[in-house]
């Protein structure tokens, strides 16, 4: 349904001139929708139009869009190339989506603690258990608990992939143990 939807958007708005928010909006949800069905190889190249044009007319929507738009559209294509295999490129660009949305909105946001545990998971999967552990427990963990709770869904999250990598770590010690239960 979404694929549906989605290219229902495109179709509508394809019509109207490229620098339209409407044209812009229409691709990006179709690229969303392709993601959202494992459709990742297809969603890439929509998606990487989306960010194209959101960077060639960013300055004339200002009014309906801020920084954070272009943040998720490629915190997006991240996840494509995730799901492609091309890890390192998406781990690069995940480090560059975090980094943009603390410099925007703040270390203790909600959003910005969701791409940084996305992060987290994706230093994780890379092998990069130290980088992760460290990323968790100094850089999210107290700004979660300070601005969500300790008990806000993203905080749990945050604990159950501090536990997951601790658990996985092939050096762990009993300590480390101790810690993910």
């Amino acid at each position: 349904v979404r694929i549906a939807l989605g290219w229902a958007a495109w179709k509508m708005y394809l019509g109207r001139p490229e620098a339209d928010p409407y044209r812009c909006d229409g691709m990006d949800i179709l690229g969303r929708a392709l993601l959202s069905n494992q459709r990742a190889a297809e969603a890439l190249p929509v998606l990487e139009a989306t960010l194209a044009l959101q960077r060639r007319y960013w300055r004339y929507w200002v009014a309906r869009y801020d920084r954070s738009t272009i943040f998720i559209i490629q915190g997006n294509i991240a996840s494509c190339l995730d799901d492609l295999g091309r890890r390192v490129e998406a781990l690069r660009l995940k480090r560059s989506v975090y980094t943009g949305h603390v410099s925007t909105l703040g270390v203790s946001h909600e959003i910005t603690i969701g791409y940084g545990l996305n992060l987290a998971i994706s230093l994780g999967r890379a092998g990069l258990r130290d980088e992760a552990m460290e990323f968790l427990r100094d850089q999210l963990l107290p700004p979660a608990e300070h601005s969500l709770g300790a008990d806000h869904d993203v905080t749990l999250l945050l604990y159950h992939s501090l536990a997951v990598i601790l658990a996985d770590n092939p050096d762990r010690a009993r300590d480390d143990l101790l810690e993910a239960e």
